[in-house]
């Protein structure tokens, strides 16, 4: 049984303390970080050893981001998402046993039309193709990460207000029914049939306490094998003083 996380943390470096003091309260085999808003030689690597986490990171200053930690061995896959020109720090992957995990920042879109919109949607694409490809090569496939996507109107604290907007757009989803097509389920829907959760809320009229959230943060996973797991959201994090607008997503895993 191993456990795994994602938390768009919202700048590492803002973050530490809260790192720090959920990892010593919670027992992770492997976390991914998003929109961690700081270049490579930048990067606090050291507090993760002190912790006992090996990591393997790539950044850019000021946006995106993506970092794994892992307290067993585990190798480098890859740190970009092949075949797309891009300098945007957005994707790295590790390999454990004929596992592969992958952490994504899916871009967030802008609006519906915006040419960051079809950015996303071209980011997108390139990446359905790129993991339909990785699932012929491993056994276990994980997929968790920052989609900016709420999958189904039960992941949206007000459907109608956000009918036909960013992240909760048909266009959108239909990328994540394109991954369910390939063979990922989504770990926390498949377990919560019919849970209202979330995990961001804006920082704006004080949307935590008002409970009106997207679940945007997911774990997806394809297997070859029998998959026995929990998987759950822990709002905790999005309550302390000065949090990230995103919460962690976990997942206890048996393959």
């Amino acid at each position: 049984m191993i456990t795994i996380a994602s938390w768009n943390v919202n700048s590492i470096r803002s973050r530490l303390d809260h790192l720090r003091l959920w990892l010593e309260k919670n027992n992770i085999d492997i976390l991914c970080l998003q929109e961690t808003k700081v270049q490579d030689v930048d990067f606090p690597e050291q507090m993760f050893s002190e912790i006992g986490f090996q990591t393997e990171f790539t950044g850019q200053k000021s946006y995106n981001g993506v970092c794994i930690l892992f307290n067993n061995q585990a190798n480098l896959f890859c740190k970009e998402l092949q075949g797309l020109d891009d300098d945007q720090k957005r994707l790295i992957a590790i390999t454990k046993d004929k596992s592969l995990f992958v952490n994504i920042y899916v871009p967030n879109g802008s609006a519906l039309g915006s040419e960051k919109f079809q950015y996303k949607l071209r980011w997108l694409n390139k990446f359905c193709d790129w993991i339909a490809e990785r699932c012929k090569e491993f056994e276990n496939v994980f997929l968790l990460g920052d989609f900016n996507i709420a999958p189904d109107d039960l992941d949206v604290h007000d459907p109608d207000e956000w009918r036909d907007k960013i992240l909760c757009s048909l266009t959108e989803r239909e990328y994540i029914n394109k991954l369910k097509s390939i063979g990922f389920i989504d770990l926390f829907r498949h377990k919560n049939k019919n849970l209202k959760a979330f995990s961001w809320w804006d920082y704006r009229a004080a949307s935590f306490r008002r409970n009106r959230g997207l679940r945007i943060d997911l774990i997806l996973a394809y297997t070859q094998n029998r998959l026995s797991f929990d998987c759950w959201i822990d709002p905790s994090p999005r309550g302390w003083e000065k949090p990230s607008d995103h919460t962690p997503v976990l997942a206890s895993i048996k393959i």
